[in-house]
């Protein structure tokens, strides 16, 4: 199978533990960063890296909870659950994202029913069906998605998060995975996270640009390990970053 077929085949696999333990008792600890992690989560990495280990042995592997083996310029990276917390907590935004780093995403939410995928000049596609970001132009006209304040806050970036918020024609905090990809769907215009990893990422970024979008991180930089993440819909990506300028 191709890469593409792969990376759909894994999350088949992560939607079926997912989906297991939802809204069920499972264990919970602490890692080091002080995030929490569930026996779920480290249940999909193990899976899909076992799949990878077998099918593409001579790849990359980076992962959220067991870190990175091998040091091909192949890389698979893997978010076994994004939004952890709404996990634990029954709520049904959370999803597996899945990266061929730079060349195929997959984004697979199965509380949602939803699944996004892209492959390098294939296009962007949820559910099947082509998506793509919207026309939307003026900032007065758009819609903007955020994690959370206090997370700006703690980069010293709540001024510019209220400046663009005022100046954008609706504002939620729909973080993770699902603000991107409703960018991509061109359901919003605008999505801004300031503290990300490269699992959280590299699925998303291909499929928000496959989609027509662009995506970047706070200092305009198109790469998924850039510690930030701002996915628009184009139109409207440089007059975003402005506001996020020293």
């Amino acid at each position: 199978m191709n890469d593409l077929e792969l990376a759909l085949s894994l999350a088949d696999a992560a939607d079926a533990i997912t989906m297991r333990f939802f809204q069920s008792t499972f264990a919970v600890r602490t890692k080091a960063d002080q995030t929490p992690v569930t026996e779920a989560d480290e249940a999909v990495e193990r899976a899909i890296r076992a799949v990878l280990e077998r099918e593409r042995p001579d790849d990359g592997i980076v992962g959220e909870e067991f870190g990175a083996r091998g040091d091909s310029k192949r890389r698979w990276i893997i978010d076994p659950i994004d939004a952890t917390k709404n996990f634990m907590r029954g709520i049904p935004v959370f999803g597996t994202l899945i990266a061929l780093e730079g060349l195929v995403g997959v984004v697979s939410s199965p509380a949602l029913g939803r699944r996004w995928w892209a492959a390098r000049g294939e296009g962007a596609f949820c559910n099947g069906a082509p998506i793509r970001v919207s026309s939307i132009a003026e900032m007065n006209e758009a819609q903007f998605l955020f994690d959370d304040i206090s997370t700006f806050t703690k980069h010293h970036l709540r001024n510019q998060l209220l400046a663009l918020e005022g100046d954008c024609g609706r504002a939620r905090g729909f973080g993770d995975f699902w603000g991107h990809m409703l960018v991509a769907e061109g359901a919003a215009e605008i999505c801004v996270e300031p503290e990300v990893a490269l699992w959280d990422m590299a699925a998303l970024q291909v499929i928000v640009e496959e989609a027509g979008g662009r995506f970047t991180n706070l200092a305009g930089e198109p790469r998924a390990d850039g510690r930030s993440g701002v996915s628009t819909n184009g139109l409207l990506h440089d007059a975003v970053l402005r506001y996020f300028r020293a």
